[in-house]
C-alpha cells in the first residue's frame, strides 16, 4: 500500500509546492486563519466540514477506524527577512514551517482520495488553527468536532532544522513537553529612590523571585528528568529614581513527567509568596495551563521506522526536546506519532531556528513531509485496530 500510495502522491507534488508558495505568501495569526482555510478547501478533492473556528475537517474513504493526519493553519507575528520571491509581507510570517505541512497534507488527500477503494484505513486530514496562541485549536478539536470522527490514531510530521536533510527522527515515549504560561504580580508599596526605607520595593522582590524560582528547578526537580522554566518577561516602573507600586514577570514552565510538571506549578507558587513577603511584599501567580506533553505510540514508531527507508528517508537518532505542540491534546482521542523532518543540509536552505525571521524551509520540504505523513499514515493503520477489533500490530 505504501509504495502504491507513494507513487501517487509523487504526482501531486509539483501542485502541492506552488500551493505551498502561496500560503506562505499570505499567513494569518491563529485564529484568524479565515483566507488560509478557504484556499485549502479549494484545493481538496474532497467537501471540507469547518471545525474549531477557522479549521477544516476532510475524510478520505469510507468505514471505521479512521487515521487522523494532522497540519497547522496559523502564522506568527514576525516581519519577514527571508528575501524569496514569495515571501510574507505585513508583520506576519509562515516561520515554523506550517506552510509547508498544510500543502504537504493536501498533497497526501489528493494522492489518497484517488486510491480511496485500496486505503487500509479512512484518512482524516485535520487542518487546525491556532496552534501557535491560545486557545489551543487541538484541545477544542480534541474535546468537540473531532470525537465524533473516533479516530484510531492521530500522526503528525514538522519541519525542523536541527536534524539532517533526508532523515526523519521518530522516537517513541515522551518526544516534547508539556508547558504552562505564569504571570508573577507583586505587589509593594511605592516611594522615593531616595527613601527606601519608606516604602517595600516590589522590583527588588521579584529579581529575587527570578533567581530563587531557577535555582529551586535544579533543587526540587529530578535532575535525570527534563524540566525548564523560563521567565522571559520582566516589567516595573517608569523612572529611574521611583520605586514602583508594582512589578510583573511572565514565563513557562516545562516538564516532560505529569509529577514534575504539578511539582513546577507548586514551587512557584511557594517561591513567589516566600521571597515577597520576605520583602515586606505581597506575590500571587497567575497560571494559564497549557498542552501536556507529547508521548509517541511505540508501535506506531516501530511500524513507521520500519517503512522510512521505503519513502527514500532515513531515520534519525532519536530526537527530543522541550520544545512544546498542543498536538499532545490529541492524546484524549487515541494514540500519537509525532515525526520531526530534517533539513539542515537542504540546497539553499540556510539554517535558522524555528521562528526565526530568516526560518524559510526548502520547496523540496513539501515533499519530504508529504512522504512522513504517507508512512505515518499507513503505520497507524497498521498498527491500531478497528473498533471491536484486537490490536494485532501486523506490519504493512
Amino acid at each position: 500500500m505504501l509504495a502504491t500510495l507513494l507513487a501517487r502522491l509523487e504526482l501531486e507534488l509539483p501542485a502541492a509546492t506552488e500551493l505551498r508558495r502561496r500560503l506562505h505568501a499570505q499567513p494569518e495569526l491563529a485564529h484568524a486563519e479565515h483566507e488560509t482555510a478557504a484556499t485549502i478547501a479549494r484545493e481538496l478533492p474532497v467537501p471540507a466540514a469547518s471545525a474549531a473556528g477557522t479549521g477544516l475537517i476532510a475524510r478520505v474513504g469510507e468505514g471505521t477506524g479512521a487515521i487522523a493526519v494532522r497540519a497547522e493553519l496559523d502564522g506568527l507575528a514576525l516581519e519577514e527577512q527571508t528575501e524569496a520571491p514569495f515571501a510574507a509581507t505585513g508583520g506576519t510570517m509562515h516561520a515554523c514551517g506550517h506552510d509547508v505541512h498544510m500543502a504537504a497534507l493536501v498533497a497526501l488527500v489528493r494522492a489518497a482520495n484517488a486510491l480511496a477503494r485500496e486505503l487500509p484505513a479512512p484518512l482524516l486530514a485535520v487542518f487546525q488553527p491556532s496552534e501557535e496562541a491560545y486557545p489551543s485549536g487541538a484541545e477544542q478539536l480534541a474535546t468537540d468536532e473531532l470525537t465524533a470522527s473516533s479516530p484510531t490514531a492521530v500522526v503528525a510530521a514538522h519541519v525542523h532544522p536541527e536534524l539532517a536533510w533526508g532523515s526523519v527522527a521518530l522516537g517513541d515515549g515522551t518526544v516534547n513537553a508539556s508547558c504552562d504560561a505564569i504571570e508573577i504580580v507583586v505587589d509593594g508599596q511605592p516611594s522615593h529612590g531616595a527613601y527606601p526605607h519608606e516604602g517595600r520595593d516590589p522590583v527588588l522582590a521579584l529579581a529575587e523571585i527570578v533567581v530563587a524560582l531557577h535555582a529551586q528547578v535544579g533543587r526540587r526537580i529530578d535532575p535525570l528528568a527534563p524540566a525548564v522554566l523560563t521567565v522571559g518577561v520582566l516589567e516595573a516602573g517608569s523612572a529611574e529614581n521611583v520605586i514602583p507600586a508594582q512589578a510583573r514577570a511572565r514565563g513557562a514552565l516545562r516538564a516532560y513527567r505529569p509529577e514534575d510538571r504539578e511539582a513546577l506549578r507548586e514551587l512557584v507558587e511557594e517561591v513567589v509568596s516566600g521571597v515577597a513577603t520576605a520583602n515586606g511584599c505581597r506575590g500571587r501567580v497567575e497560571l494559564v495551563p497549557g498542552e501536556p506533553a507529547l508521548v509517541n505510540d511505540p508501535q506506531i514508531v516501530r511500524l513507521a521506522r520500519g517503512l522510512l527507508a521505503e519513502a527514500g528517508l532515513a531515520a534519525a537518532a532519536q530526537w527530543r526536546s522541550c520544545g512544546s505542540d498542543d498536538f499532545a491534546f490529541f492524546a484524549s482521542l487515541a494514540p500519537l506519532a509525532m515525526a520531526f523532518v530534517g533539513l539542515d543540509g537542504a540546497d539553499g536552505f540556510l539554517v535558522r531556528p524555528l521562528h526565526h525571521p530568516q526560518m524559510l524551509p526548502p520547496d523540496g520540504a513539501v515533499g519530504a513531509v508529504a512522504r512522513t505523513l504517507a508512512v505515518l499514515y499507513v503505520a497507524a493503520a497498521a498498527a491500531t485496530p478497528t473498533p471491536g477489533a484486537s490490536r494485532a500490530g501486523t506490519d504493512p
